[in-house]
């Protein structure tokens, strides 16, 4: 079983390969947009303070960039998963392009990322994807990344995070926050891998998704395969926009809802349920339907 069957997601992408009014805010490294796999007609980038483009195409930042894009954003006959590729996304580099190669989750320090969710809303983004973690984290910078998804709330902007990879029990404060949606990496039958942070708040408000031996694009023209949570959480943000894209004018309360609590009925538990987008699509249905 492939990884998008994994999570009833081919179904949902038969019925939708997203609409350009869905705006997918990415938070990452920088992309390899000359690509030959990605639309490009469809790509912006917000530049940000380690720059707009790769400067080395080698670099851990700008593989981790390319290769998320396109999980989300590739042109469907690439070897990536092509969830979303006429979605519009927006591209908000984060990384410096001298991440260590040894991190399985590259990090950001918490006053960088709050400035960039807030150019991301700013630009419209509806849905965010952070696949990294937080570097440093102090008192002022957590409380800035707060305030930052106190305005996503406010804007209605879904935000869609790793829940790290440190194999802990814990929270951060990204995936303590209410409104986000923490991803917890799955192998190919659904198990969590032993990597993946796990939490109360994880457990309660978010979702498992693949992240094991996933293949999508590199920054040359052959494929690349990578795993961890930042791996998985773009098949959650990939299915948010497919819905939304689906059921263009639902509010973003009711496509977090239809994401999250289409699975089986939540336990207290640490371990979050599997993302299934055929029962995510069902769900929103019915309640389309009854408004």
């Amino acid at each position: 079983m492939g990884p998008l069957d994994l999570v009833a997601l081919t179904a949902l992408m038969e019925r939708t390969s997203g609409i350009p009014e869905v705006t997918i805010g990415l938070i990452d490294g920088p992309v390899q947009t000359e690509h030959r796999d990605l639309a490009v007609e469809r790509l912006r980038v917000i530049a940000g303070s380690t720059g707009a483009s790769c400067a080395h195409a080698t670099s851990t930042a700008c593989r981790h960039g390319t290769f998320v894009t396109g999980i989300l954003f590739a042109r469907r006959n690439s070897v990536a998963p092509a969830i979303c590729p006429d979605c519009t996304l927006l591209v908000r580099p984060i990384f410096a392009e001298g991440t260590s190669g040894s991190e399985h989750v590259p990090s950001a320090r918490p006053k960088e990322l709050a400035q960039a969710l807030m150019d991301c809303i700013g630009a419209g983004a509806r849905i965010i994807n952070l696949s990294l973690a937080l570097a440093k984290p102090s008192m002022g910078g957590d409380r800035s990344v707060e305030d930052a998804l106190d305005q996503a709330v406010k804007r209605g902007v879904i935000v869609v995070a790793a829940a790290g990879n440190q194999a802990t029990l814990g929270r951060s404060v990204i995936t303590r926050h209410p409104w986000v949606i923490p991803v917890v990496a799955c192998d190919g039958r659904g198990v969590p891998m032993d990597l993946s942070n796990l939490g109360r708040s994880i457990g309660r408000r978010g979702l498992r998704a693949p992240g094991h031996g996933i293949t999508s694009l590199s920054t040359n023209e052959h494929s690349l395969s990578l795993g961890g949570t930042s791996v998985a959480v773009p098949f959650v943000t990939g299915a948010a926009a497919l819905l939304w894209s689906a059921f263009p004018s639902e509010t973003a309360v009711r496509i977090k809802l239809a994401v999250t609590q289409a699975s089986l009925a939540r336990r207290a538990s640490v371990v979050p349920p599997l993302l299934d987008g055929a029962a995510s699509y069902q769900l929103l249905s019915r309640l389309h339907a009854a408004r």
